[in-house]
């Protein structure tokens, strides 16, 4: 305890936290500051403990692995020299702390309590030195450097704690990329005080006030989660507490279905972040790989015995030209000619840009599979209307098309494929949350399931499908994780 050199301030913020939390951020900082020999007592006065940038940026020096074995270290570099920033930009009143290159407890404190406790305008303060040591406006490419920093420490953070559930950077796009679009994707939303938007070049070169960072702050929400869970994970501090943990549960899908099969998923971390955060949220706690065509071939019968009746799924494909993109469909598909699905369907864009297009209340085209008819056309569709779709694989499969002029009218996408009319590359779909309960056989499957043209041939002669019906899920033959 600090005795009565605490000040009100810091007795404030150290109610924000439980007991056991208090005891969490004392150890922490106690770790720290043991490894920064800063301690001082030789000089025979107890001076406090404080903590370095060196003893920052060492933590794998200090905190072994449950084998003992010293880890690299949690935290990359530049995020670990942005929170010392952070931290050391808190002014202790009445001291001149803010020249000292050490922090002092209390500064560590009121760090934490503002970034995992408070509320935008406690944030933002600290987030601005974390962008710039400066007191001045800041350039759109500072913040975009301080994004990709924060979305590279969280998806290193993420993999190093072993909190990717499933998912892991070899089974997954390179993560490079979807940093880079991911930022783009959120410093998008930055509006100057007159309530324009910059773009592009001009957006690097925006200067951008406290204020419009604060309200930025305030309506995206992913900067604040995203530095919360590398504070929490890469310091390992109140990481385990159950009220702490609410925010990142759904941050990552478990991922189920890709294990061991040698298949590298379109997604890249960021991306699968990102999409997951549109989906509703009953179903952003688990996606499972139902169809990819690496390793189910290229067949659209294939595709749909796959993927029919099997609830929410996303749909994402390549293109020849290497555009990733794709869409997410709110019911299970069936074949028919009809249009099905509801508003909640949405289309995006994983590259050469990250965005999520949502409905315009425009049309109910929302999404289409039609297969083996001679009037309508066949094929998967979102979007848009029969042969001008958002997005279109048509049943000959490996062609599709992407149209746009100027906007998709069901979505407001552009257009998503390089081309206008594209050349497929690969296609994956990922069912999300629980799957049905009539998902699918434990044993053998029906030729119905495996060939949807049999079925439709059946449909047409009027026929009803005799092995209809309730069936067990499939998920345990599908899966081993």
């Amino acid at each position: 305890k600090m005795g009565n050199a605490e000040s009100s301030a810091y007795r404030n913020h150290l109610s924000r936290f439980l007991p056991e939390e208090q005891s969490d951020i004392d150890r922490v900082f106690d770790t720290l500051s043991g490894s920064s020999g800063s301690a001082g007592a030789k000089n025979g006065k107890a001076t406090k403990k404080t903590v370095t940038l060196a003893a920052l940026q060492a933590r794998q020096s200090i905190i072994p692995d449950i084998s003992g074995a010293y880890m690299r270290e949690p935290l990359p570099e530049q995020m670990a020299v942005r929170l010392y920033n952070g931290m050391k930009s808190i002014d202790l009143t009445g001291k001149s702390s803010g020249l000292s290159e050490q922090i002092a407890k209390e500064q560590f404190l009121i760090f934490m309590s503002n970034l995992l406790k408070g509320n935008a305008d406690e944030k933002i303060t600290i987030i601005m030195r974390m962008i710039s040591k400066t007191e001045e406006p800041v350039k759109g490419k500072q913040i975009q450097e301080f994004i990709e920093d924060l979305i590279t420490s969280l998806v290193h953070v993420l993999s190093y704690r072993k909190e990717l559930k499933g998912w892991n950077l070899e089974n997954t796009r390179d993560s490079a990329s979807g940093v880079k679009a991911l930022a783009s994707q959120l410093l998008s939303e930055l509006k100057l005080a007159d309530g324009t938007k910059p773009v592009g070049p001009q957006l690097m070169e925006t200067n951008f006030d406290q204020s419009v960072i604060e309200d930025w702050v305030y309506r995206v929400p992913q900067i604040s989660v995203f530095l919360s869970v590398v504070i929490r994970q890469g310091l390992h501090v109140l990481h385990s507490l159950p009220d702490q943990t609410k925010d990142i549960v759904n941050l990552v899908p478990g991922c189920k279905g890709i294990k061991g099969r040698g298949l590298v998923s379109l997604f890249d971390i960021p991306s699968i972040i990102y999409i997951n955060s549109h989906l509703p949220a009953e179903l952003q706690h688990k996606w499972q790989l139902l169809f990819s065509s690496r390793l189910h071939g290229e067949s659209f019968s294939q595709l749909c015995g796959h993927i029919v009746n099997k609830g929410p799924c996303i749909v994402i494909l390549k293109d020849l030209d290497g555009y990733i993109f794709g869409g997410f469909a709110s019911h299970s598909w069936e074949v028919k000619p009809q249009f099905q699905g509801d508003n909640r369907c949405f289309l995006f864009s994983v590259f050469p840009s990250l965005a999520v297009y949502t409905y315009t209340g425009y049309n109910d085209h929302y999404m289409y599979l039609n297969h083996g008819q001679q009037t309508m056309p066949n094929g998967l569709g979102m979007g848009g209307q029969h042969g001008y779709f958002g997005l279109w694989i048509d049943s000959d499969y490996g062609k599709g098309h992407s149209k746009a002029k100027p906007r998709c009218t069901t979505y407001s996408s552009p257009q998503l494929s390089a081309k206008e009319d594209f050349t497929l590359d690969a296609m994956e779909v990922w069912a999300v949350g629980d799957l049905p309960e009539s998902a699918g056989t434990k044993g053998k499957k029906s030729i119905l399931d495996v060939d949807p043209e049999a079925q439709a041939l059946l449909e047409m002669a009027g026929k009803s499908r005799q092995s209809e019906g309730p069936r067990e899920p499939i998920e345990e033959e599908e899966d081993n994780d």
